[in-house]
């Protein structure tokens, strides 16, 4: 897949996660240094230790319509809310989108189909359960809730490939638009915490009893976390007609499996060295292009020595950083999430430091964003590893006015 440089415009960006209900409040509380993590409180857990996740309050819902609540789970209420921000944000109204074709590609994991355990626990007891939790599975497909609800006939794909799903999700749609599939694609990722995912990492034992800490060499674990992160992404000759500022551009994409360990990274980083390769190619950059790496950093041991030992490979002495310290790994959203911070910050000519980071593990970690700096290069990475040995990184340009 290639992309002409600047062909694919980001025109509008949504965000919901733990730092804010929208992309204005969550990049005013991440700069600020907030961490809203705590004891999970939507589910019960018999695990000894209740580990913090960042949990989305109630009160950033937006979506409060009695048909919303009872239709769609979580994860699809994530989705509308980023996509409704991020249409908002391009300028387009709906009307003026139903003379176009419009697709949806939206990265998620599990938090859509493994949240009705009280649906099965009273049924095989021989109760009536209500069937509200079969409904609201039945239409929990993200990107089809969000085509439906908004009226878009163009292609949609949900994308379910782990912790890069969000990630493959935009490369995906970017390249709906290079092909002339669709003349705007929303693409990005969304998902819930529930109760099964959150014994499931515990399970593993890769879930920090505080607050996580991405790349330090005392870090312990990750924190769960949920959200939606959602890109409109446009043709340039779609954009012209408008006449509107263009937050930025997707210029390149790479995806590649490491095929070595159900759960662990390739200890050589196969997958995430060939992805990074197959983005720079693309794009055509040099690494002195590169203002900084928004990188995966979960905070586990394995994850964060790998991507450490590829970017000093490969970006050596490029700024990275994790935002995950603020928004808690939000598995299928994780993605979107950062990818959408990401372009954000670029357009701000600033980075946040890399929240939970203070003792460095190694020489290439003098790199990595201990404040927040200015930045004055135009372009930078996001970057995904995911269980199954799945690999997605996007290359990002800041915006202009046209």
């Amino acid at each position: 897949m290639t992309f002409p440089v600047n062909d694919v415009h980001v025109t509008g960006m949504g965000c919901l996660c733990a730092a804010g209900p929208n992309l204005s409040h969550c990049l005013r509380d991440i700069f600020a240094g907030f961490r809203r993590a705590a004891k999970p409180v939507r589910f019960e857990t018999s695990h000894t230790v209740r580990h913090p996740v960042f949990e989305i309050p109630d009160s950033f819902l937006e979506y409060h319509e009695p048909r919303i609540n009872s239709r769609y789970n979580l994860t699809v209420r994530y989705a509308l809310q980023a996509s409704a921000e991020a249409l908002s944000q391009s300028g387009w109204t709906y009307q003026e989108l139903k003379g176009f074709t419009v697709g949806v590609c939206l990265g998620t994991t599990v938090g859509c189909t493994l949240n009705s355990e009280p649906f099965y626990k009273e049924y095989l007891q021989g109760g009536h359960p209500d069937m509200d939790p079969v409904h609201k599975f039945l239409g929990g497909n993200p990107a089809g809730a969000v085509a439906r609800e908004f009226g878009f006939s163009g292609p949609y794909q949900t994308v379910v490939n782990a912790c890069s799903s969000g990630t493959d999700a935009i490369g995906i749609g970017a390249g709906w638009i290079e092909s002339g599939l669709c003349d705007l694609v929303l693409a990005g990722g969304s998902d819930e915490l529930c109760r099964v995912t959150y014994n499931g990492f515990a399970s593993l034992l890769i879930l920090d009893v505080g607050l996580c800490r991405p790349f330090d060499k005392n870090r312990a674990g990750l924190n769960l976390g949920e959200g939606a992160g959602v890109m409109v992404l446009e043709s340039a000759s779609l954009r012209n007609n408008k006449h509107k500022t263009i937050h930025g551009s997707v210029i390149g994409y790479g995806s590649a499996c490491d095929a070595h360990h159900l759960t662990a990274p390739h200890p050589q980083g196969r997958g995430l060295r060939n992805s990074l390769y197959q983005v720079l190619s693309m794009s055509g950059l040099e690494t002195s292009d590169i203002a900084f790496v928004n990188a995966h950093g979960t905070g586990t041991r394995d994850n964060d020595s790998v991507e450490v030992m590829i970017m000093k490979e490969i970006l050596p002495g490029t700024p990275f950083l994790s935002t995950k310290g603020y928004t808690g790994h939000a598995l299928g959203a994780a993605g979107g999430i950062e990818a959408v911070l990401t372009l954000a910050c670029l357009n701000m000519g600033r980075i946040p430091n890399s929240a939970g980071f203070s003792e460095s593990e190694s020489e290439h970690e003098l790199a990595l964003v201990r404040e927040s700096i200015s930045i004055q290069e135009e372009t930078a990475i996001s970057q995904s590893l995911a269980f199954g040995g799945s690999n997605a990184v996007l290359m990002l340009k800041k915006g202009k006015e046209i």
